[in-house]
């Protein structure tokens, strides 16, 4: 039986009275100095659909889904370019040839020339003429006939001001059709819902109380999966609870977009007009944004605009911890320290911060995923750069300057009641500050941390979620330098290790959030408070990166989010825990008289000879280049040197080409522009499928998982469940 009509059987052919579109989303908004090119390799990190009546109104909605600032088919970039340039550009197949064919059609090119260079059906092309046209009548002014038009081609509110130049004295808001698979025939079963702008809705509204969860969009670095886990099970514990769910999110990878997940499904943009529209027709009793990531929490303002409550932490305390001004002053209250840190807008004022804090800093924006456009910068050039990366976008919050300090990173997620704090587990970084948590390998229970410095961060994040007044979830994040602790970052929302640390330490910590952000107590619910006892079992969440099908990205880990995926491995002892993890991610671990190449920058020399004489007791024949190699001799490490790029035949990459290295360590020198040897090399590397360590603590790593391989011990299966 079909569970939508639960009426109609497999046999009965569907019948479709509505356009779906399903649209890509690709990493490159990261990744900008990656070759944007499409071809037979699968390039994109995720996807989003959108449902409406029209293919016009269904592919306008499914670009502003992607959340990448787009609310037309239109890039600010493609403006500038004259006719001979979009001809040229109309050969590239890349991420953004929709929109090259839209400014095609806005500067007068033929439709028949468009298709003959592109080869995209005609159909489509006047699908999307008929979007331009649109937009070339707003500009000639508005009508009545004319918004209800354009709104019935997918064109928002904002753009329609835009276009118009002019202000909309009566908006006109969505109504609602049900996805029922027969096109009317049958009475569909299931309340999954797609905006459209006619005048019938089939809708319903019902007596009970409603909470609004939104979801957390397309898939992409920095917002994966681990949110949607999050959603889920929220909407799991608010139906227990007896609350009618109603869940918004354009993801149709996602349990959280399943027809059952939620006692309504909204299938829409997460923006702010989209969310208006579902609030004027649901009137929600309160909102929880705190499950879905950084795309829920920007929607908090405009939740609270249209009166709707937050349900947990506050708008104003989120709000808080974004901002630098307002969190420095929770801060000194508290007593906590933090990074010395400025905040500014322009480039000038970006150079002088970074000469007052000293290089290297850390530059990046407020209100970002995964540490997106994040850098360390190490001089002028590096700061000019970030700034004319930044403002290729408009920027409607400030750039933070932080001193970047080089210690150990800590993590930590919470659940606070509004009085009492309930910690499942302090988890610490292999890698140290500088690299991005969602990148570095996470390891529960921490191994080298002391016990007085595990107080200190119960302690520290303790005074901040009462200070952030937090009830729900609380991640921060904190940095152990020369024997302090430092505050680096505090996100009054769930992480992406909240599925990792509930799974390790079998603590429901959605569940118990949520409970209580309905006003319940953690010791009512039955836990204790503080720090939960440590497990006896070994948790190393280890990233997953697609670096060989992304030309042109840079491999070295950073302060910005590159992984796309993750994995656990799990035993009682972190040596075989560590192997599981570095395992399953799909690295390869040279057997007996591997070769490595090592060639590091210069203060990492003297770590790297330690690591080298490892490699070596373990019987791997070491490379180096000249530099290098002299620290290792002086250190009685035979190694044999290699040239450097163009200094000699055949150089480093003339023997990567041949496969001659079965491991490659390389940390990068200042900068990371691609014209370097480093860049390069560690490109080769990658694109070859041999292993490329960018970090002195990963190869660390590397090495004890080489020796418990070597120690020919079977592995232990664990049972989840059972932990």
């Amino acid at each position: 039986v079909n569970a939508v009509t639960g009426k109609t059987y497999a046999c009965f052919e569907p019948s479709i009275d509505y356009v779906v579109v399903k649209f890509p989303r690709w990493p490159f908004d990261k990744f900008v100095r990656a070759k944007r090119l499409l071809g037979t390799q699968m390039k994109a990190t995720g996807e989003v659909m959108a449902i409406e009546t029209t293919f016009e109104a269904s592919l306008m909605k499914a670009a502003r889904s992607l959340e990448l600032g787009i609310y037309n088919l239109q890039l600010t970039h493609l403006e500038k370019l004259d006719k001979d340039a979009l001809e040229k550009q109309l050969h590239i197949i890349d991420d953004e040839r929709i929109f090259t064919v839209a400014e095609a059609i806005r500067k007068g090119i033929d439709i028949n020339k468009i298709y003959k260079i592109t080869m995209i059906d005609k159909f489509f092309l006047y699908k999307i003429k008929n979007i331009v046209d649109i937009e070339n009548a707003l500009k000639q002014g508005l009508t009545d006939e004319l918004y209800l038009k354009a709104k019935q081609a997918g064109f928002t509110d904002a753009v329609i001001q835009t276009l118009c130049k002019n202000t909309i004295k009566k908006r006109k808001h969505a109504s609602y059709k049900l996805v029922d698979t027969c096109a009317g025939e049958f009475s569909a079963t299931t309340p999954y819902y797609y905006s459209t702008f006619d005048d019938c809705s089939e809708h319903s509204i019902s007596n009970r109380k409603k909470i609004l969860v939104l979801g957390s969009g397309p898939i992409r670095i920095g917002q994966g999966i681990e949110f949607d886990y999050c959603s889920v099970h929220c909407v799991w514990a608010l139906r227990k609870e007896g609350y009618e769910t109603i869940i918004v999110n354009c993801n149709p990878e996602t349990v959280s977009t399943d027809f059952d997940t939620a006692d309504k499904l909204y299938f829409e943009p997460l923006t702010p007009e989209d969310i208006e529209h579902i609030v004027h027709a649901q009137k929600p009793d309160g909102c929880i944004v705190q499950f879905g990531g950084q795309t829920a929490i920007k929607l908090t303002k405009t939740l609270s605009r249209l009166g709707v409550p937050i349900m947990g932490t506050s708008e104003e305390n989120i709000d808080a911890a974004e901002d630098r001004e307002k969190f420095d002053k929770i801060l000194e209250k508290c007593g906590i320290p933090r990074p010395a840190g400025k905040t500014v807008f322009t480039k000038d004022e970006a150079l002088e911060a970074a000469w007052e804090l000293g290089y290297p800093v850390l530059v990046r924006p407020s209100y970002v995923l995964g540490g997106q456009g994040m850098e360390i910068a190490f001089n002028d050039y590096d700061i000019i750069e970030f700034m004319e990366i930044i403002n290729r976008v408009k920027q409607e919050h400030p750039i933070l300057i932080d001193k970047y300090l080089l210690g150990k990173e800590i993590e930590v997620d919470a659940i606070c009641d509004g009085e009492d704090l309930l910690i499942p587990g302090i988890m610490e970084h292999l890698e140290r500050a500088g690299v991005h948590s969602g990148d570095s390998i996470s390891v529960y229970p921490p191994q080298r941390l002391r016990r007085e410095f595990q107080d200190v961060i119960v302690d520290y994040t303790s005074k901040l979620a009462k200070a952030l007044n937090v009830v729900g979830l609380v991640n921060i994040q904190f940095v152990l330098y020369d024997d302090q602790i430092y505050v680096i970052e505090v996100n009054p929302r769930s992480s992406r290790t909240i599925p990792y640390i509930s799974k390790v330490t079998n603590v429901p910590m959605v569940d118990l959030a949520l409970q209580c952000v309905l006003g319940k107590k953690l010791k009512g619910l039955g836990y204790k408070t503080g720090l939960y006892k440590e497990s006896e079992y070994k948790a190393v969440k280890v990233p997953v990166f697609s670096f060989e099908k992304l030309h042109g990205v840079e491999t070295s880990l950073g302060p910005e989010m590159k992984s796309t995926g993750e994995v656990l491995g799990i035993s009682k002892d972190f040596g075989e825990a560590l192997y599981k993890g570095l395992i399953a991610s799909g690295l390869k671990i040279p057997t007996e008289n591997a070769s490595v190449l090592i060639t590091v920058r210069d203060t990492d020399k003297d770590e790297a000879a330690i690591i080298a004489k490892q490699l070596h007791n373990l019987g791997f024949i070491i490379y180096a280049t000249e530099n290098t190699a002299a620290v290792f001799t002086k250190e009685q490490i035979p190694t044999k040197i290699v040239s450097k790029i163009g200094e000699g035949s055949p150089d480093i990459l003339d023997m990567i080409q041949a496969r001659q290295f079965d491991l490659v360590i390389n940390t990068p020198t200042k900068g990371r522009r691609t014209e370097r040897d480093g860049f390069k090399m560690r490109r080769l590397a990658v694109e070859l499928s041999i292993p490329c360590l960018t970090s002195l603590d990963t190869a660390a790593a590397f090495i004890r998982c080489i020796i418990q391989m070597k120690s020919n011990i079977d592995t232990s299966i664990v049972d989840i469940t059972k932990i």
